[in-house]
């Protein structure tokens, strides 16, 4: 009965969905002096949930990020990188929150 409410399934596909875009961020600040590299990101966490609701699975889409190129064609900005990383770490933060009220109240409607 409760294996199947929503709300934890969002929170952990929220966390899912902000650790692979903290991977693809690392990825990008490790090729950040590769010539030619073109930098990724993860695409929205609304696609990615309508993928799951769909029955779709497997891992978030990986997206072109669109940033302009340097001379030598990578396309890597260190700063953009980091409000990246920033990002997922608050959307990660975020998504165990909710995952740790909604255990909570259950807890609590439950008696325990």
């Amino acid at each position: 009965m409760f294996d199947r409410l929503e709300i934890f399934a969002l929170a952990s596909a929220r966390a899912q969905h902000a650790a692979a875009r903290q991977a693809v961020v690392a990825q990008n600040i490790a090729h950040a002096d590769t010539p030619g590299y073109r930098a990724q990101d993860i695409a929205e966490f609304a696609e990615t949930w309508r993928a799951l609701q769909q029955g779709q699975s497997g891992p978030p889409r990986v997206i072109d990020a669109g940033t302009p190129a340097s001379p030598n064609g990578n396309t890597v900005s260190l700063e953009l990188e980091m409000l990246r990383g920033i990002e997922a770490q608050r959307a990660h933060s975020r998504a165990l929150q909710v995952y740790g009220s909604a255990m909570g109240i259950l807890r609590t409607s439950i008696g325990r």
